[in-house]
């Protein structure tokens, strides 16, 4: 919005001229550097100024937290606490990515409207636990229903509306970058984009099951899913990187950055001890923004390294609930690989404690986005 208003319309006019240093100065917001520098500080402001206002409408609403029974005396004395605070998170990203991006881009659109609909679905979730006064909302059989009717509208979109390349872009090798080498074709696509976003958002949302832990890591992806972002759409490090060129891309980095403001600024209330949680309502679509970005700078298979965290915990579930029905099966009786599934909740019950179990999580995150950057030369 800021970019329609101070640049094409003021700056154009008048910088042009020369006749003010006012008016040149508003030359940078032709800049995607700039604006999303400021989105990202614009959203960690507006969930800083805002998040206890949130926090305290929650309470009044009696927005509490239910707590399966099966965990921890330690997550039992959480019951209570405000949730659904990923609505902060989702307004901050909203409001900051409007105010600083250029609105005439498909793939920003993509991006706002897969995390709005992966928020809605988690909303309605979260919505569902409170009035009924129990730990699960949704069944999975719905949850699934609008995850798969959100994937295939992104891919619709993708479709019909834009010039996107149908390859996969694989790290280390450069000749999958190019558009037709190891082209799978768009209908094939379709249930590859499934995998990537059902993956990313069930991944985020089995993450945040501890104090600032979901928080601190989509912080740490985020930042390195900007970069990745910038370097696909400028020409000149794409060519220079051997990574596919989206130029369409390049407003989905004011989006990155205003989703890592957004984060960072949200964990300012979600540090332990947590004052709010995110919910369904957060992680869903912190997920869904995570995966719907991969897609469109063709990036998914980064998201592993991106968002190693994130995968580390998903296969946890995967390989416990596997594992246990195996055994059943063949033994009569179920057995566990882990002490309880996610695996922070494994290290939980091995008598770690939730700040120590966070902090190296996000070392491990750390790593992860590191590797993902490195694999940019590394073809």
């Amino acid at each position: 919005m800021l970019y329609y208003f101070l640049y094409q319309l003021i700056f154009k006019q008048y910088g042009g001229a020369g006749e003010s240093i006012f008016y040149k100065g508003l030359n940078v917001f032709q800049y995607v550097t700039f604006r999303t520098t400021f989105a990202t500080i614009t959203a960690l402001l507006i969930s800083l100024l805002f998040g206890g206002k949130v926090i305290e409408k929650l309470q009044a609403l009696k927005i509490g937290q239910e707590i399966r029974e099966e965990l921890s005396a330690e997550h039992q004395a959480k019951k209570g606490t405000p949730t659904m605070g990923g609505v902060l998170i989702l307004i901050s990203v909203f409001l900051s990515t409007i105010l600083w991006a250029r609105l005439d881009s498909l793939y920003l659109w993509l991006a706002l409207g897969a995390t709005t609909a992966f928020g809605t679905i988690g909303f309605i979730d979260d919505y569902i636990k409170i009035v009924k006064k129990r730990s699960l909302g949704l069944t999975e059989r719905q949850k699934l229903l609008g995850q798969l009717i959100t994937a295939f509208v992104v891919w619709g979109a993708l479709y019909w509306l834009a010039n996107y390349p149908w390859n996969l872009s694989i790290p280390f090798f450069k000749e999958t970058a190019i558009t037709n080498v190891t082209n799978v074709g768009a209908f094939i696509y379709l249930f590859f984009i499934i995998f990537v976003l059902l993956g990313s958002s069930n991944a985020v949302n089995l993450t945040d099951g501890m104090d600032g832990l979901a928080a601190s890591v989509t912080f740490i992806a985020m930042s390195a899913l900007t970069a990745l972002t910038y370097v696909s759409s400028d020409g000149r490090w794409s060519a220079y990187l051997d990574i596919t060129h989206k130029p369409e891309a390049a407003e989905l980095t004011v989006f990155c950055g205003a989703m890592v403001g957004a984060s960072l600024g949200f964990l300012w209330y979600n540090a332990p001890p947590a004052q709010v949680f995110m919910g369904d309502v957060g992680s869903l679509a912190i997920g869904g923004a995570l995966g719907t970005v991969a897609i469109l700078t063709k990036q998914e298979f980064l998201l592993p390294f991106i968002g190693g965290i994130f995968i580390i915990e998903a296969l946890s579930v995967i390989l416990q609930v596997g594992y246990f029905k195996f055994t059943r099966k063949t033994t009569g009786t179920g057995k566990r690989i882990f002490l309880q599934a996610p695996l922070h909740h494994h290290f939980q019950m091995g008598g770690l404690k939730e700040p120590k179990i966070v902090f190296r999580f996000v070392i491990v995150a750390i790593l992860f986005a590191l590797l993902s950057l490195s694999t940019l030369k590394l073809r």
